[in-house]
């Protein structure tokens, strides 16, 4: 055994291991965030199926970033006055606002310079 040498080594660049899930990059299947300073267009829709005939206002199109829907569905919900949930979708972020606020989201959107279209 003493005069075997080695045949194959792993590359320890390879070896990098992903912060949040602990898996190795190649095999790591977190979603990976966009950043939220890039340009986007957030795209309003009423939604009703589903919810018991309550009426949803639907912020879709939105970054995937998690503190960034976070902190969007935080200040949406409080300056409405009603509940909301936010979720990372396969393309993009989705806020989810109860009632139809469209008025008072679009103000909101204004003043923070963020382009819409939709209802």
């Amino acid at each position: 055994m003493k005069n075997t040498r080695l045949v194959f080594s792993t590359d320890p660049k390879d070896n990098v291991v992903c912060p949040q899930c602990k898996e190795l990059k190649a095999e790591c299947r977190c979603i990976p965030e966009e950043d939220s300073s890039k340009k986007f267009t957030a795209i309003f829709r009423l939604e009703k199926n589903g919810r018991g005939g309550k009426t949803v206002t639907v912020l879709d199109g939105l970054p995937r970033n998690d503190d960034y829907l976070k902190t969007l569905s935080k200040e949406l919900k409080a300056k409405c006055g009603v509940g909301g949930s936010y979720l990372i979708g396969d393309k993009h972020g989705i806020i989810e606002i109860q009632g139809d606020k469209r008025d008072a989201i679009k103000k909101i959107l204004d003043v923070k310079g963020i382009k819409y279209k939709g209802v």
